[in-house]
């Protein structure tokens, strides 16, 4: 155990942490860039950013069984670059958002990423998505954009905060991977689309031809729908399609159609 463990619920440490994931805690992520993000994944990957503006980790919060995983789970040379910070299992349960915590907690520092250096990063294969509303969901596109090789995922205003703890838990690390844009209007993102010579195309259900029909383009954009309402009308798209499906189902969840279509796009 750490002689300089804090231990008092009074601590700064607590104030702060507890201030980003309280009922006011969006207005304080945005106004000072900063988040919070939990698990031993979520810290692995931050230790090991592998893309310029990557979210910087400022405090790594960590009680006593919770040192002791991370010792056995990342490598000492990375590990030691870390800005560590002993807690008591009381102060990890008064600034823990989950019942369960593992006992390690990161304080995070954000940079807001623009479509300006999207296009400084030569962005390729870009995921954007309209007024998506489920932290999870928004967590698992970002996680599954990273996977398949996309470059960017891209959201609309009035979708989730990415940073909240939700969003953050269920891209499982993947933010330090990928860049995201947040506040992204239909109307900038084609704009931007035609300026940079993205060939866009909408995952609808009454849309024109499948996934599978696609043309092939060195750049392109996906564009995905509310979970509820899908996709408003868009004009200037390329493509306007839907994923052929064998069932009886009449629809997919947003995050199971993007890995459908990000799948074929990225990786077929």
């Amino acid at each position: 155990m750490s002689n300089n463990q804090i231990t008092s619920l009074h601590s700064p440490h607590v104030e702060r942490v507890k201030a980003l994931l309280g009922s006011r805690g969006k207005k304080i992520r945005q106004t000072e860039k900063e988040f919070i993000a939990d698990g031993i994944q979520s810290v692995r990957e931050a230790l090991s950013p592998t893309f310029p503006d990557a979210p910087e980790l400022i405090n790594l919060y960590v009680t006593e069984k919770g040192f002791a995983k991370i010792q056995e789970d990342i490598a000492p040379e990375i590990l030691g670059k870390a800005p560590i910070v002993h807690v008591s299992d009381a102060v990890m349960n008064e600034m823990a958002d989950t019942e369960s915590p593992q006992g390690i907690l990161a304080l995070c520092k954000f940079t807001e990423i623009t479509l300006y250096k999207i296009k400084q990063r030569e962005a390729k294969k870009i995921a954007y998505f309209w007024e998506i509303q489920d932290p999870g969901n928004s967590g698992t596109v970002i996680r599954t954009a990273e996977a398949l090789g996309f470059d960017a995922v891209i959201f609309s205003k009035n979708s989730v905060d990415v940073y909240s703890p939700k969003t953050v838990r269920a891209t499982v690390g993947a933010l330090w991977h990928i860049p995201v844009v947040e506040d992204i209007s239909i109307e900038d993102l084609m704009d931007f689309a035609q300026s940079e010579d993205f060939f866009t195309v909408a995952l609808a259900g009454d849309g024109t031809g499948t996934i599978l029909e696609l043309p092939k383009s060195e750049k392109m954009i996906l564009i995905f729908g509310n979970e509820a309402r899908g996709l408003p009308e868009i004009s200037g798209l390329g493509a306007r399609v839907s994923i052929p499906m064998a069932g009886k189902s009449e629809s997919l969840n947003v995050a199971s159609a993007a890995a459908i279509a990000m799948f074929e796009v990225g990786i077929r």
